[in-house]
This record gives C-alpha cells, sequence and structure tokens, in this order.
C-alpha cells in the first residue's frame, strides 16, 4: 500500500470529469456536520460555499448558539465574522435526528467530548451511513483515534470510514485563502466523493488511502505544537525551534511507521504540513496554551483564559500510555507529558530535552 493516490485533486479547474462524477453522488446524499466550533463552522462554510453549495445539516449542543445563528447568520462563539447561509440548513441540538436524516456524518466536536455527545446514539443509528472524521485527537480512556474508535464501538466498516487531515487552520478558511485538505480512507470512492464535499474556490484537495497515519499524525502534531509553545514562552529562538520541530516530524515517522507500517512519504502535507503550521501559527490553540505553561501558567489556569480545548493536552496522556506497548523513543512528547501530568518544570524538562535533540 502507499500512503496516497498520487494525482487525484479537487483545485478549481482540474479533473472536471471527475468532479462531475463525484458530485452526482453526493448530491444524492443529506450531509451533517456534527459540532458548533470553530473548525465544525469552518466546514459549514465550505460546504456550503463548494460548487453546487450542497444542503447541510448542523448540531450543535447550545441552543442558544442555534438561535443566534438562525437570527444573525453568524456564530456568536466561533469565527463570528463568517456569514453563514441559514435558509440551506438545519440547526438542531438532537442529535439522533440529525444522524437520521443524513447520509454522510462529518464529526468535529473535541475528542474529548466524543463519547458524551454520542451517549444516546447507538450503532444500528450509524448503520449505512458515511462517517468522516475531522477530529484531531484521541478517545480519552479508550486510547483510539476516532477512526478506530466509530469502527469498534459502533460498528462503522472502515469502506464507510474517511478521515479529514490539514494543513487547514479554520480560522484561514473564515479569511479565504488558500488552504489544503486531505481526505484519508481505504475506499477510494468514499474518498473521492468526500474530496468532491470539500472542493471549493480556496480548498484544494488531495486524497490519500493512508487512513491511520494521516489521523495518528494529526493527533501527534498537536503534542508538538505544545512543546513549541512551551519553548517560545520559556524564551527560545527560531533556530532551537527548527531543530525542536525537525525531531518532531522525526518521532512523527517513527510512531507512524511502528502502528501502521506501509509505505507513505512523511514529507507529504498531511504529516509534515500539518505539523509545520500547527507548531508555527498564530492560529493554533495548542501553540498558544504551551506558551502559556511556558510563561508559568498552570494547566488549569491556561485553559480557563483559552475558554477553547487543546487536543494535545488530551493527546500526550493517550499517547504515553499507548506508547508503553510499543516502546518508541518519543522524548518530546515525553517532556510534554512531564510538564503537564507530572507538573514538572518547564525549564527544567526542555533544558534536558535540548540535550537529546539532534
Amino acid at each position: 500500500m502507499s500512503g496516497s493516490w498520487s494525482g487525484l485533486n479537487y483545485f478549481p479547474g482540474k479533473n472536471k470529469q471527475l468532479q462531475a462524477a463525484n458530485r452526482e453522488i453526493v448530491e444524492k446524499s443529506t450531509t451533517a456536520v456534527i459540532g458548533g466550533g470553530s473548525w465544525g463552522t469552518a466546514i459549514v462554510k465550505i460546504l456550503s460555499e463548494a460548487p453546487g453549495g450542497y444542503p447541510v445539516s448542523w448540531w450543535m449542543r447550545n441552543q442558544d448558539q442555534i438561535n443566534h445563528i438562525v437570527k444573525f447568520g453568524r456564530n456568536p462563539w466561533y469565527l463570528s465574522s463568517v456569514d453563514l447561509d441559514v435558509d440551506r440548513k438545519h440547526i438542531s441540538n438532537d442529535l439522533r435526528k440529525v444522524i437520521s436524516g443524513a447520509e454522510t456524518l462529518i464529526f468535529s466536536v473535541p475528542a474529548a467530548f466524543l463519547k458524551d455527545a454520542l451517549k444516546d446514539i447507538r450503532p444500528e443509528d450509524l448503520q449505512g451511513k458515511r462517517v468522516v472524521s475531522a477530529i484531531k485527537g484521541f478517545v480519552p480512556d479508550d486510547n483510539m483515534i476516532v477512526g478506530e474508535f466509530f469502527n469498534k464501538e459502533f460498528g462503522v466498516p472502515f469502506s464507510r470510514l474517511a478521515v479529514v487531515t490539514g494543513p487547514c487552520h479554520a480560522e484561514e478558511v473564515a479569511l479565504e485563502k488558500l488552504s489544503y485538505l486531505t481526505i484519508a480512507s481505504k475506499n477510494r470512492t468514499l474518498a473521492r466523493s468526500i474530496g468532491a464535499l470539500f472542493s471549493a474556490r480556496y480548498i484544494h484537495v488531495n486524497v490519500s488511502d493512508d487512513i491511520y497515519g494521516t489521523e495518528y499524525a494529526a493527533v501527534l502534531k498537536n503534542i508538538f505544537a505544545i512543546a513549541s509553545g512551551i519553548c517560545h514562552g520559556l524564551g527560545y529562538g527560531d533556530n532551537f525551534q527548527a531543530v525542536l520541530i525537525a525531531n518532531a516530524i522525526q518521532e512523527i515517522k517513527r510512531f507512524v511507521d511502528a502502528v501502521h507500517p506501509i509505505d507513505r512519504d512523511i514529507k507529504e502535507s498531511a504529516y509534515l504540513g500539518d505539523l509545520l503550521v500547527t507548531a508555527y501559527s498564530q492560529f493554533s490553540r495548542n501553540r498558544t496554551f504551551g506558551n502559556m505553561i511556558g510563561k508559568g501558567y498552570s494547566v488549569k489556569s491556561a485553559q480557563m483564559e483559552m475558554n477553547m480545548i487543546a487536543e494535545g493536552y488530551f493527546a500526550v496522556k493517550c499517547l504515553y500510555e499507548i506508547n508503553r506497548q510499543y516502546g518508541i523513543s518519543m522524548p518530546i512528547c515525553e517532556a510534554v507529558y512531564a510538564i503537564l501530568y507530572k507538573n514538572n518544570s518547564p525549564a527544567a524538562e526542555i533544558r534536558a530535552l535540548s540535550g537529546k535533540l539532534k
């Protein structure tokens, strides 16, 4: 197996026949976005502005948030500058109703809250659905990536599972800056049709068969973004950051090659590109969280002040537990775990880490 299917993308003006064929598949189904955060809002924007402007059902938990969107056409809490065409959207806090009326389900709730959101959903509710994970985190307690969780806990076959990865920040989608996505699935037809869903003027979509590697990499890069933020908060400069991230992509490669050994190019944008944008961008909540830790905030105070979820905080604990089985050398992840969960000194941990980097 290879990590990607070269030449399959949805950049405007290319592969028009392929887009038309997949659009016919897409338009026969209703798509539901599960999650009302920044990435969920960005996905709704993309889907609404793709050629054909597919109708979208949208689930979010908070009724006040729904009422505001219906009245003003904007999400009051996330990407509030984005205008949303509410005429083509069914917005509800009834998850079972939203799921029952859709064929394609795109999940974008934080991994830490996924099980709670699905507590009233049964495996039969997802039978025959196309399930797409746009979540970049491990499911706590189960220590599983989201695609694996849906497969094992809800019986969704991998032939009907897909993963959306970056590099792509919701804030730049809101600004309609050219962005790149990778859709990964073991099912080539599914990957293509989901790619057609996400085709938009400012979105370039590639497809891949590496559903495990891309999703693990998307989770791990959040941990390394926290490390990058911690180092910035401690006063380390660009020279050190370059070495840190060069070592980080090696840790990602060692891990994904161990858990899912296929032929993949770790330099592709789904792996290296996603790591770079998350580690360096001003929009990266994980880097922001790490920066606060480096400046002396406690974990709790940083979380309260951000009022947003930094997935890497939960991911590093899950990874630490998963890696007990594999014993992979991951000194950066171990340093972040020691800082966040053992309450070790950030300055001392990064100083010790610096001697292990090459």
